[in-house]
C-alpha cells in the first residue's frame, strides 16, 4: 500500500478497531445500498413567501397525501383523508380546533392515533432502524419505535399496542404524542430538500425561511441572483446593500430589514425626509398589498436609496472595465436642465426630473450626506449577527450549481451564444465558459465574503457578487440588462425590455442540452436539468417541461408579484424511488384556510417519469459514497487479516 493509503487505513482502524467492528459496518452499509432511495423535494423561487413555503414543506408537495392514499386506499373517505392530512401538517392547531367541537375525545384519539401510526410505518419503511431512530422526537422515541416496529415475538400485538395507546390517552399525553408523530411523518416523507435559488426579496419572510432551513434535517441551496445580492450586502458591498434596501422598499418589506434583522433604517428615513421633503416621488410607488401599512416616508426612502444605488453601480462599472457594462452608465447621459436622457442614440423624456443630490459634472459621486449614510448602513449590515448567520449558511450549504443523483441543478441559465456554444466571458484577466465560468464566479464570491489576507481579491470578490446579481453574462441572471433605471424614469416600454439569454430559446434542442449535461459530468441518458429563475407563462400555453422531458423549469411561483404573469402558483418537483413527478400548484390562501376548511393547496401532476425498476440507494450519489466507504473498510479488513494492522483489544 502507498504511504498515504496506509495512514488513511490506520486512521480508519481507530473507528473500527476490530475485524468484527469493520465487518458489521460493511454489512450495515451493504444493506443500506439495497433500500429504496429517499425522496428528494425540489423547491425554487420562494421569494420570501414564508407561509406558502412552510406549507409546501409540511405537505411535501403532495407526498404526505400520497402516503395516506398508499396506506388506506379506498378504506378511508376523501373527507377523512383530508382531515388526517391537515392533522399531520398542523397538529397543534388542528387539535385545538377538534377539542372545541368533538364530544368524545377518547374515541377521536384512538382512531387518529392508529391512522397516524400506520402512516408513520409506511413513511419509515424505506430507512434503516438506525436512521429512523435518529429522527425520533426525544420525548416519545421509545414509544414510537415500539409502535412502528414489527415485534414478531409478541403474539397478541393488538393488545400490546392498545395498551400503549390507551395509557397515553389516560395520562393526557395523546395530544403531545400526535404532535410528535405528525412532525416525524413530515420529516420522513422527504429525505432531502433542494432549494434551487431565490429565497430573498419581494415577500415579507425570507428571514423566517432561513430560520426554518437552518434547522432542516438535510438541505442544499443553489444560489439565485436575489440570494447573491444579499450575500454581497452582508459582505459590505455597498451597491448590493443599496439594491437590497431598494427592493425591500419597492415591495413594502422594510420590516424584513428592521424587525427581521435589526438593521437601523432611521438614518435613511431622516436623510430622505430632509432631501426629498417636497418631492412627490411618484415614480417610486411601492408594490404593496391593499391591506398592508405604508409608512409616510416610503416613497422618499425608495427614491433616496435608488439614486444612491445608481451612483454606486456606476462606480463599480468604472472601476471594473472588464465587466463590460458601460452601457449601464446612465446618469452621465442625462440633460439635467432639459429633463431628458440619451440612450443608444435615442432621446427620452424623464418622468422624474428632480435630482438634488446629483452633481451633473460628476454624477456618480455620492454627496457628503449620502457617503455618511452608506458608511453607516454598511456597518449595520456587517455587524448584524442574524444576517451573517444566515449568509454563512448559504455559503456552507450552497453553490451556483449542483450535480446530484444524475440531475444538474442551477438557477438561471448557462450563458450561450446564438449557435448554442458556451459563451466566453472575461473574469479578471482570463476568459471562462460553461462549468469553469460557474466555478470561477463561485470562487470569487467566497473570496468576497471570507478572504482576510488578500484585500485586492476580497474587494474583487465583493464586486463579483454584484456582477452575479445583474450582469448579462451571469449564469443566475441571464438577461442583457437589468432595466431598473428605465422602469422608474422612462414611460416607453420598449426601452424597459430585458432580453433573455440565447439559452432560453435553445433549451429545446437536444444537442444543446446534452452538451450542457456533459460539460457538468452528468449522464446524458439518465440526466435532467432542474432549472429555477424564469416564471413559466402557463396561461400563454408555455410548458415547464422542455426538450422532451430533459429540462424541467420549476420556478416555484411563490411570489405574488408573478401571479398575473404565470396564472398559477408555480411548480415543485418530487423525485422518489419510483421516479420524477413535476407538480403544479394553485395559489396558497392561508394557513387558517388549511386548518379550518381543510383546503390544501391543490396540486396537479404535470409530468410523471416512472422508473422501470424501483431505484435503490445504490443508484444514487449517496450510494456512490457508501460504496467508497465499503471499499475502504474492505481494505482495512485485508490489513487486519494479513497482519499489516493489529486489532485493538
Amino acid at each position: 500500500m502507498k504511504a498515504l493509503e496506509t495512514r488513511y487505513v490506520e486512521r480508519l482502524a481507530d473507528l473500527y478497531p476490530t475485524i468484527a467492528a469493520a465487518s458489521t459496518e460493511i454489512i450495515n452499509l451493504q444493506a443500506i445500498l439495497n433500500l429504496p432511495k429517499g425522496t428528494e423535494h425540489f423547491i425554487t423561487d420562494v421569494h420570501g413567501e414564508y407561509e406558502a413555503f412552510a406549507h409546501v414543506l409540511k405537505n411535501g408537495s403532495g407526498s404526505v397525501r400520497r402516503k395516506i392514499d398508499e396506506v388506506f386506499g379506498n378504506t378511508l373517505s376523501q373527507r377523512d383523508k383530508k382531515e388526517l392530512a391537515t392533522l399531520i401538517y398542523y397538529p397543534k392547531e388542528k387539535l385545538a380546533q377538534v377539542k372545541e367541537t368533538e364530544t368524545n375525545m377518547e374515541d377521536w384519539y384512538m382512531i387518529h392515533l392508529y391512522r397516524l401510526i400506520e402512516v408513520s410505518k409506511r413513511a419509515a419503511s424505506k430507512y434503516t432502524r438506525s436512521k429512523v431512530r435518529k429522527a425520533l422526537p426525544k420525548d416519545f422515541a421509545y414509544v414510537i419505535e415500539e409502535l412502528i416496529t414489527e415485534r414478531a415475538e409478541i403474539n397478541d400485538k393488538e393488545s400490546y399496542y392498545n395498551a400503549i395507546i390507551m395509557t397515553m390517552i389516560r395520562i393526557n399525553r395523546a395530544g403531545e404524542f400526535i404532535v410528535a408523530i405528525s412532525n416525524l411523518i413530515q420529516r420522513l416523507v422527504v429525505d432531502h430538500l433542494h432549494i434551487v435559488g431565490d429565497i430573498y426579496d419581494r415577500g415579507p419572510g425570507p428571514h423566517l425561511i432561513m430560520d426554518r432551513l437552518l434547522n432542516y434535517h438535510s438541505v442544499d441551496i443553489q444560489w439565485g441572483n436575489h440570494d447573491v445580492v444579499w450575500m454581497g450586502a452582508a459582505s459590505g458591498q455597498k451597491a448590493c446593500i443599496a439594491n437590497v434596501i431598494r427592493l425591500s422598499a419597492r415591495y413594502n418589506n422594510l420590516n424584513v430589514l428592521e424587525d427581521g434583522y435589526g438593521i437601523n433604517l432611521v438614518p435613511l428615513a431622516s436623510f430622505a425626509i430632509e432631501t426629498y421633503a417636497n418631492d412627490p416621488c411618484q415614480c417610486f410607488r411601492v408594490h404593496a398589498q391593499e391591506d398592508s401599512d405604508l409608512r409616510e416616508v416610503s416613497l422618499n426612502m425608495h427614491k433616496a436609496i435608488a439614486i444612491i444605488q445608481f451612483k454606486l453601480e456606476g462606480q463599480v462599472i468604472k472601476r471594473r472595465p472588464e465587466f463590460n457594462m458601460d452601457k449601464r452608465l446612465l446618469l452621465d447621459k442625462i440633460d439635467y436642465e432639459e429633463g431628458t436622457i440619451m440612450i443608444e442614440g435615442k432621446k427620452y423624456e424623464l418622468l422624474d426630473k428632480s435630482f438634488p443630490t446629483i452633481d451633473p459634472n460628476n454624477p456618480y459621486e455620492l454627496s457628503e450626506a449620502e457617503e455618511a449614510l452608506m458608511n453607516r448602513l454598511c456597518m449595520n449590515f456587517l455587524n448584524c449577527d442574524k444576517l451573517q448567520e444566515h449568509i454563512r449558511f448559504l455559503f456552507n450549504k450552497g453553490g451556483l450549481y449542483l450535480c446530484y443523483n444524475s440531475n444538474l441543478l442551477y438557477h438561471g441559465c448557462v450563458p450561450l451564444d446564438e449557435k448554442g456554444n458556451f459563451r466566453k466571458v472575461k473574469i479578471g484577466s482570463k476568459q471562462y465558459s460553461g462549468k469553469e465560468l460557474y466555478d470561477v464566479l463561485e470562487y470569487y464570491a467566497r473570496k468576497g465574503y471570507y478572504e482576510q489576507d488578500n484585500r485586492e481579491e476580497h474587494e474583487y470578490g465583493k464586486d463579483i457578487m454584484w456582477y452575479i446579481w445583474s450582469n448579462e453574462n451571469s449564469p443566475v441572471y441571464g438577461k442583457e440588462k437589468m432595466a431598473t433605471f428605465e422602469r422608474y424614469f422612462i414611460a416607453d416600454k420598449e426601452v424597459q425590455i430585458e432580453r433573455k439569454d440565447h439559452y432560453y430559446r435553445l433549451i429545446e434542442r437536444e444537442d444543446v442540452v446534452n452538451n450542457i449535461l456533459k460539460e457538468f459530468g452528468v449522464d446524458i441518458e439518465k440526466g435532467h436539468i432542474i432549472n429555477g429563475h424564469m416564471p413559466v407563462h402557463v396561461k400563454e400555453g408555455e410548458s415547464p417541461v422542455k426538450c422532451n422531458g430533459k429540462v424541467m423549469i420549476i420556478d416555484g411561483g411563490f411570489s405574488k408579484a408573478y401571479r398575473g404573469t404565470t396564472g398559477i402558483a408555480g411548480y415543485t418537483l418530487i423525485y422518489n424511488s419510483r421516479g420524477l413527478r413535476l407538480v403544479s400548484h394553485e395559489t396558497f390562501t392561508s394557513t387558517e384556510d388549511v386548518i379550518e376548511k381543510e383546503i390544501d393547496v391543490h396540486s396537479d401532476t404535470v409530468i410523471r417519469e416512472v422508473s422501470a425498476q424501483r431505484e435503490r440507494v445504490i443508484d444514487t450519489e449517496t450510494g456512490r459514497q457508501l460504496k467508497e466507504q465499503i471499499s475502504d473498510l474492505e481494505k482495512l479488513l485485508h490489513a487486519y487479516r494479513t497482519g499489516q494492522i493489529l486489532e485493538k483489544e
